[in-house]
């Protein structure tokens, strides 16, 4: 990846990739992840190449639980990450829909 970057940067052309700040907020993992996941990879030690996100990686940065079952018969990679790329984030909808629900207990007439 770091070497097609710079091919293209040589070039003129847009094409780069990000590594992820293992202590700060992540990248939006976009649906086209499974292509090459250029946006969001994880900067690995020892001069390994970085890597991207697993699938199980995804579905806990998406706020799924631990025991959302995410493999079954015929869903491969591509798919998890075009899943978890279209997803909203769990808690941030359980948070919102906590609030509404208070807001309209408070503003009920009946």
């Amino acid at each position: 990846m770091q070497n097609y970057a710079k091919k293209h940067k040589e070039k003129g052309n847009g094409f780069g990739f990000g590594l992820v700040d293992l202590d700060s907020v992540t990248r939006t993992l976009s649906a086209r992840y499974h292509k090459d996941g250029s946006e969001i990879l994880i900067p690995q030690s020892n001069g390994k190449n970085p890597r991207r996100r697993t699938p199980e990686e995804c579905r806990a940065l998406m706020g799924y639980p631990d025991n959302f079952k995410i493999r079954g018969i015929g869903v491969s990679d591509t798919q998890l990450y075009r899943q978890f790329g279209n997803s909203v984030v769990v808690p941030v909808v359980l948070a919102i829909a906590k609030k509404m629900i208070v807001s309209i207990d408070k503003n009920s007439t009946v």
